[in-house]
């Protein structure tokens, strides 16, 4: 984890089923089966951050869902930056091929928490470089038989500790937050 003066938080924002997917299938639109009550709560993250980082698929899969603003800066993480030069929105949507490492160092002095918002690939190379500080998880009451994992197959593993939870609806989707704890593998 890194901290500065400024004490950056670093926090990742997912929504899953109950088993753990975050996508329907193929569907990458999140929308079509998550909660109002969950899409309430990630616009009060996006307004109480000071960044938010995804990775180019995650973009891909809601640019037209995107309000920018110069108080919420996104970047997206893609290998290919030049690829989206006529996208980019000076200060508000940067397209950037910086290691997870390279841009958290690059935000940290000016940001108290940075939202982690991507799929399975970006979740894991944040986690898999101990930078996240807190996972704030939404659970909704469904079962998919397929899908994308939470984090991309990898050879994490991680200690979490439960700070709080919130039943958000009369159908019981649920909100956790937990302390993510590299120390304790």
């Amino acid at each position: 984890m890194l901290q500065s003066a400024m004490s950056t938080k670093v926090v990742m924002f997912s929504v899953s089923s109950i088993n753990g997917l975050i996508t329907f299938q193929n569907n990458p639109d999140i929308y079509d089966w998550t909660s109002i009550e969950d899409s309430d709560l990630f616009l009060n993250a996006i307004e109480k951050s000071d960044a938010i980082i995804m990775g180019s698929k995650t973009y891909e899969s809601n640019k037209s869902k995107i309000k920018l603003n110069p108080k919420h800066p996104r970047f997206v993480l893609t290998k290919n930056p030049d690829k989206y030069l006529t996208e980019s929105v000076k200060g508000q949507l940067n397209f950037t091929n910086q290691s997870p490492t390279e841009i958290i160092n690059s935000l940290k002095d000016n940001c108290r928490i940075i939202l982690v918002v991507g799929g399975g690939e970006i979740n894991s190379l944040f986690l898999e470089n101990k930078l996240v500080d807190e996972l704030h998880l939404t659970i909704e009451p469904l079962i998919f038989g397929s899908g994308k994992n939470l984090i991309s197959q990898s050879l994490l593993k991680i200690s979490c500790k439960l700070l709080k939870f919130k039943k958000l609806n009369k159908n019981g989707t649920l909100h956790l937050v937990y302390k993510i704890n590299y120390e304790k593998n």
